[in-house]
């Protein structure tokens, strides 16, 4: 299994006049101003904050920087931030004195040529990803003017791997100047229950970590945070600069009752596998050693360092031998030998005594040691209830006897033939890693770049570690047949003490009412089968908490691991096979909003009237520091205004906010399901919004209360020829008459140039995270919320809710449920007492010659995040709205939705 090092982060603000080597100072005289503390080259970085979310080792992490340029003038400021090689990005934003500009994931190849004809305008800023040990990383600049306020926020999602018993979340902090609001914040929760969770800092003492740090862990939730003052941020009691550079570590495991875990939500299951306390597996190991003359000196060395140390963790019952390769091959012994003590220390000597020679014969030595393994087998030489494993090292590319890489790979593969693992370690980077990938995967085992440090030998040690303790082999998961769709891979040829088995799928029937999991092994000393069954209403009821953190987590846990995995099948594919996997994952990428190695992603943002735009992608792992390909431009995203707005969300109650009055009104509309409103309808400009009503699932508890909400929207410029229709499901676009349908899990953008107003010719449509925003030129903007619930929920179903922005660039003949309000009116509250709900008052509303009783409540505002809501206090008016709204709320019913 893979290492688990989780969200690693640099997170750097630098102007470019720093990035020069100027000298930093925290206050600094311009012109005639003073600028406060934690200012570095007129650039102040008042907020770096952390937040990750973990569901059943699912990590949702969004990094969030912001700077504000105190400077004279327009500054360059960067944003740099550090992941895992496993994790996806999966959005980008960059906010700029609040215009938000979102990112786009696209296929690479389709955007090329339209990325490219900006590089040549000259009004491209590209963004450049390194690849390091565990880390890939993301930076953009942008320039911003004096005063300007700038937010860069990054999401990136990734699958915790389970490493020596434990997860593990690394976190690279250096913000390399003092934050005003520094904070990492941690929310765990796992199902099965945490049974340790720990935190630690490599550049705090423990002392000031222990005021900086809280962690707690109790039941099925964990919580870290770690906010250090600006006090504590310093590296001496009356410096300036930040100590804050290091890495900030948390563990944490779960109880392991049973040795699987099986979760079911929203039709997508998952299954955890990491049994514990059974006798490991003898294992027969062959060490093919490169010993050519590129690996003298220091490289050497620290192999022959890491060969004592995983000398003395063999065990008696194991079997190995040394194959050494430079231009020809030589071998310790003629066959395997057990690990005897004896044995041990005579494997020591010849160790120590190895030395560099020669060319590189990779093909003859892994051949030699295949065959060694091959006829321990069949010679019976080794028990028969042991596992063999090839493990092998280089620092180079074969230039001596066979050196094609392909037929390398097919000479091993038919050697091998599927019966045990082959890992590669690369040492260094003059060498063709993707090769000793691509032939390591293929025999059921992985690669590993060991890099040229001081710790290489470690390094090499904490390799032989992960696979020193085999506890199963032909490791066969088996799900009910014919219920099982897109299951990711459930056969492995080897269970590693200390990792962990993790396959996810989709279930042909959601509503099956119990669920069977089968594991099949070979252990120490017999076959076994582990077996879990899975109560689907118990299973809903201990899941009942799971949006704590994110309630799509299995969905998207199946979509990152079917992605990776078949980015590893295409690597050694061919043909048909290779287009249909390529295909797959692409399709998955653009679903899921990942950039994979497939896609990229793009922010435009428009300065000095050109686009500039800044790319992320996914570097290969053989580029140090390589230019990204490109992706599809994005328009500018709806930032919650601070002006008057109204909208409908909830069951469904109307909000009129009346910023005069500090104030809002709200009522709601009492009709039967399938009724359409009007909600807005515009003469002048011909823009009409109307929408449907549906009603809570049949069979409610309480069927005396009937809750209502809107399904479907229809919105419509009769003018520019353009009809949109939005339900939970769905949004389908007639765009002169050309319709064009998308989910809510595309990210997409459609412009049109027309006739709108006197000033505007151009219309937006947006759609990204479960927002849509709808925009027509310099007029109104409407922002329509998809709120998902359980789909198993007995009683409440997924519905829309939706905002008007900008409402009084719309005629003054605007009318509707909503429209009627975008021209000032005036109302006037008094008497307010107490109502029949102590904590809710009454009060009487003089509002359009009428004198009304209301009541006082609040509604949920849900234009900032979907899944987070504000609160709204409002004035709520009874009775359909009767003498608030124009007429009787009947007179707003129309015949459909266009």
């Amino acid at each position: 299994m893979a290492s688990a090092w989780w969200p690693c982060l640099i997170l750097a603000l630098l102007s470019s006049l720093a990035a020069s080597g100027f000298p930093r100072s925290p206050i600094r005289l311009l012109g005639k101003r003073s600028l406060p503390e934690g200012v570095a080259n007129g650039i102040e970085v008042y907020s770096t904050k952390i937040n990750s979310k973990v569901t059943s080792r699912f990590a949702h992490n969004v990094v969030t920087t912001r700077a504000i340029n105190r400077a004279d003038t327009a500054k360059e400021v960067s944003f740099d931030v550090e992941l895992p090689k496993t994790a996806f990005i999966t959005n980008f934003t960059l906010t700029i004195d609040g215009v938000t500009y979102p990112g786009n994931v696209k296929e690479k190849e389709v955007a090329k040529k339209q990325y490219e004809k900006a590089v040549s305008q000259g009004k491209t800023a590209g963004l450049v990803k390194a690849s390091g040990r565990k880390l890939e990383k993301f930076t953009v600049s942008v320039t911003v003017a004096a005063g300007s306020k700038v937010t860069f926020e990054l999401t990136y999602e990734e699958l915790l791997k389970r490493h020596k018993g434990k997860y593990e979340m690394y976190l690279k902090v250096q913000p390399k100047q003092l934050v005003k609001h520094f904070e990492i914040e941690v929310d765990i929760f796992e199902p099965q229950g945490i049974s340790m969770l720990d935190a630690e800092a490599s550049f705090i003492t423990n002392d000031l970590l222990g005021s900086a740090l809280t962690k707690s862990f109790s039941g099925k939730k964990g919580h870290v945070s770690f906010k250090p003052s600006l006090d504590q941020q310093r590296s001496c009691p009356t410096c300036t600069d930040s100590l804050l550079n290091g890495d900030f570590t948390i563990t944490y495991d779960v109880n392991r009752e049973s040795p699987g875990n099986v979760q079911i939500v929203n039709g997508y299951f998952v299954h955890f596998f990491a049994p514990q306390g059974l006798p490991v597996v003898p294992k027969n190991v062959a060490f093919v050693i490169d010993i050519s003359g590129s690996m003298a000196g220091r490289k050497l060395e620290q192999t022959k360092e890491a060969l004592l140390r995983i000398l003395e963790d063999m065990k008696e019952e194991d079997y190995l031998n040394f194959i050494l390769f430079s231009g020809d091959v030589s071998t310790w012994k003629e066959h395997l030998v057990q690990a005897t003590p004896e044995n041990l220390q005579e494997a020591r000597t010849f160790v120590k005594s190895m030395e560099d020679k020669g060319m590189t014969n990779i093909n003859d030595g892994l051949l030699r040691g295949i065959s060694m393994l091959n006829k321990a087998r069949e010679e019976h030489r080794i028990p028969e209830r042991s596992t063999s494993i090839v493990i092998m090292l280089t620092d180079g590319d074969a230039n001596v006897g066979e050196s094609r890489p392909e037929k390398i790979q097919e000479n091993v593969r038919n050697a091998i033939g599927g019966k045990f693992p082959l890992y590669n370690l690369g040492f260094g980077n003059n060498l063709n890693y993707n090769f000793l990938e691509n032939m390591a995967l293929e025999n059921h085992g992985f690669a590993r770049r060991i890099y040229e440090d001081s710790d290489a030998d470690l390094q090499l040690q904490g390799f032989y570690e992960e696979v020193a303790n085999p506890l199963l082999t032909g490791v066969e998961m088996e799900y009910p047949e014919n219920a099982i769709l897109d299951l990711t891979q459930n056969t492995y040829q080897h269970f590693y003490d200390g990792s962990e088995i993790v396959v996810a799928g989709r279930l042909v029937d959601e509503d099956m009412n119990s669920f069977k999991a089968d594991v099949k092994g070979h252990g120490a000393t017999n076959d076994l089968t582990f077996t879990e069954e899975v109560d689907m209403k118990e299973m809903e009821k201990a899941l009942q908490e799971r949006d704590y953190i994110f309630g799509n987590y299995i969905e998207r846990l199946w979509a990152y691991l079917t992605i990776e995995q078949l980015l590893e099948k295409r690597k050694n594919a061919h043909g048909e096979e290779k287009e249909n996997l390529t295909a797959w994952a692409l399709d998955l990428s653009l679903k899921y909003h990942f950039v994979t190695p497939l896609t990229s992603m793009v922010v435009t943002k428009p300065e000095d009237n050109e686009d500039e735009r800044a790319i992320a992608d996914k570097p290969g792992e053989d580029a140090e520091a390589t230019p990204v390909s490109p992706a599809m431009s994005y328009l500018t995203s709806y930032q919650p205004p601070q002006n008057p707005y109204y909208y409908v969300d909830g069951d469904p109650h109307f909000i009129i906010q009346i910023p005069e009055k500090d104030d809002a009104l709200c009522f709601n509309i009492d009709e039967a399901p399938g009724t359409v409103l009007r909600l807005i309808q515009d003469p002048v400009t011909g823009l009409t919004v109307n929408g449907q009503i549906i009603g809570d699932k049949r069979g409610s508890p309480d069927s005396k209360t009937r809750k209502t909400y809107f399904g479907k929207l229809g919105i419509a410029n009769a003018q520019m020829d353009f009809q949109v229709e939005v339900t939970t499901g769905k949004i389908t676009l007639w765009n002169r008459a050309m319709p064009s349908t998308f989910s809510w899990l595309d990210t997409v953008t459609v412009t049109q140039d027309g006739h709108f107003l006197a000033s505007s010719r151009r219309l937006s449509m947006m759609i990204n995270r479960k927002n849509m925003v709808v925009s027509f030129g310099d007029g109104v903007t409407f922002v329509v919320v998809l709120h998902q619930v359980w789909k198993k929920h007995p009683v409440h179903r997924d519905f829309l809710g939706f905002y008007v922005v900008d409402s009084h660039r719309m005629s003054a003949q605007t009318h509707g449920l909503l429209g009627q309000f975008f021209q000032p009116f005036d109302f006037k509250v008094s008497d307010i007492r107490p109502g029949s709900d102590p904590t809710k008052p009454d009060a009487t509303l003089v509002v359009k010659n009428h004198q009304l009783i209301v009541t006082r409540g609040s509604q949920k505002d849900y234009r900032k995040d979907a899944s987070i809501s504000t609160k709204v206090v409002c004035w709520f008016v009874h009775n359909n709205g009767e003498g608030l709204i124009d007429g009787v709320h009947t007179d707003y019913i129309v015949p459909n939705l266009f």
